[in-house]
């Protein structure tokens, strides 16, 4: 069933798309997010601000070993999957259906929801193995032993396996050809099997395709390798090229903070337009719980939990604070965006572009960019694009690869990583020649649906023994004494089923 075309229900695979996206992404998982930021603030004594020092220190205090890898490079893996498109179409869309306003909101998600990072890291940390001679968790891992509910556990690997092994790979994809059409136009159009397409997304979609399969087939090692050299590079270089933006146009600055501002508390924002988006956008962006993070957490050599869990809030700062405010404000100081609150009535708050320009796409920063510096800013957007959400998709490969390395523990399917690999590098080529909407739809379902299972699960682990937490007590205990080498012991800390630590 395509896209466009009607079934007999008289609904279009979009259309049943958007229902279901309807239902996943209600308020109430939106206040759920922020108020579970909030609780885990408030129980951790706003841990992301307090131990704020000891997050940079502790970003190159581990060293690779040969089942696990450095806290740099798991930042960086788990930074590839949080700064992506959601960085940079994201924070359009967050702008373009909620307002200037909803870039306060992703702020306040991202400063909140460093807390539940860490929360999440942290566990994934406790309750991680060996697998095959590399470390390995995440949520499936953590909801098992610590929940105790094996079949909780699976409905997670199963969803996170559709999730960033089909859904999401196609928002990544498709942020890339959208931007090469941008920036180098779309070139002859192809009659295809799924309709017709640019020359210029075809052959992004393959290139794309072809360098991911090269990658993916090499391991984890090679995606954290890849990603350790190409993250910080790019996000450097983007927020320097927002930087040059921002001062060229310095004068306009008071203003952007004060429209950001303005309507942060209205009604319409509280119940609507600017929380909703920027909250989904943001969620979307940083992935603070989602449940991906964790899985980039557990890989990594570490003399105490509480130590990578640290790191990865660490990661939502350098996510939404520093790259999506970059985007942000080279949007709104440059005046590129349109504001389309109902997006089905076809009209607009604010009109500064055609009428035609995608919200959901790279298109705002693209022509922001242009509109200082010419063609080359809608070269550098796509070239930015391209590494931040190709990086984006080795994260997902390895989060659905750990996954499936989860079931095969007690299921196994021949070639299952195989399967894997193919149906993911055929996800990307779809999502490289489809529409924006339809793409996002599909990214959003999988954000949601993750987002539901794995908040809900915290929550019943802070229940249930708030393992995460007497981590936390115990490091800040141990720092506080002055100690050279951390040592965890989960028995003494009455937490059960952490078994690689007894060791």
């Amino acid at each position: 069933m395509d896209d466009g075309v009607a079934d007999a229900a008289g609904m279009t695979f979009a259309d049943v798309v958007s229902a279901i996206n309807g239902v996943i992404w209600s308020p109430a998982l939106v206040w759920l997010l922020l108020g579970t930021g909030l609780m885990f603030s408030i129980l951790t004594r706003f841990v992301q601000a307090r131990l704020f020092r000891e997050m940079i220190r502790l970003l190159f205090s581990s060293k690779e070993s040969a089942q696990g890898i450095s806290s740099f490079q798991a930042l960086s893996v788990s930074l590839s999957g949080r700064v992506g498109t959601g960085n940079i179409a994201g924070v359009a869309a967050a702008i373009g259906f909620g307002g200037p306003s909803a870039v306060f909101w992703m702020w306040v998600v991202a400063f909140l929801g460093a807390s539940t990072a860490y929360i999440e890291a942290a566990l994934g940390q406790i309750y991680k193995e060996v697998d095959e001679g590399q470390f390995r968790g995440g949520p499936a891992y953590y909801f098992e032993k610590a929940l105790g509910q094996k079949w909780y556990a699976w409905l997670f690997a199963i969803a996170t396996i559709l999730a960033t092994g089909l859904l999401l790979p196609t928002v990544q994809s498709n942020s890339i050809g959208n931007a090469a059409e941008l920036a180098f136009g779309g070139g002859a159009q192809i009659s295809t099997f799924l309709g017709t397409v640019s020359l210029t997304k075809v052959m992004t979609g393959s290139i794309v395709v072809v360098v991911l399969g090269v990658i993916i087939f090499g391991g984890v090692k090679r995606i954290a390798h890849f990603t350790q050299i190409v993250v910080p590079f790019m996000a450097l270089a983007y927020i320097v090229m927002a930087i040059i933006v921002i001062l060229m146009n310095a004068t306009a600055l008071p203003s952007v903070i004060s429209l950001i501002f303005s309507d942060i508390f209205s009604p319409m924002a509280m119940f609507g337009g600017a929380v909703f988006w920027g909250v989904k956008r943001g969620v979307y962006s940083n992935e603070a719980g989602q449940g991906t993070g964790p899985h980039a957490a557990a890989a990594s050599e570490v003399q105490h939990p509480a130590q990578q869990g640290l790191v990865q809030a660490f990661s939502v700062y350098v996510d939404t604070l520093f790259v999506c405010t970059a985007t942000a404000f080279m949007i709104l100081i440059t005046g590129a965006y349109n504001v389309q609150p109902d997006a089905l009535n076809g009209t607009f708050a604010v009109q500064n572009l055609p009428v035609d320009t995608i919200i959901d796409s790279p298109a705002f920063t693209q022509l922001a960019l242009e509109s200082v510096m010419g063609g080359f800013g809608k070269v550098f957007v796509a070239i930015a694009l391209f590494f931040f959400a190709f990086t984006t998709l080795l994260a997902y490969y390895y989060i659905a690869e750990t996954n499936v390395a989860y079931i095969r523990r007690t299921l196994r399917i021949p070639y299952e990583i195989t399967v894997l690999k193919l149906a993911m590098m055929a996800a990307v080529f779809y999502g490289a020649v489809r529409e924006a909407g339809l793409a996002w739809g599909l990214g959003d379902i999988g954000v949601g649906l993750l987002a539901w299972l794995n908040v809900i699960g915290i929550l019943l682990l802070f229940l249930m023994g708030q393992p995460a937490l007497r981590a936390l007590k115990d490091y800040e205990a141990q720092r506080k004494a002055g100690v050279t080498e951390y040592t965890f012991d989960p028995e003494k800390l009455g937490i059960k089923n952490a078994d690689f630590w007894k060791k």
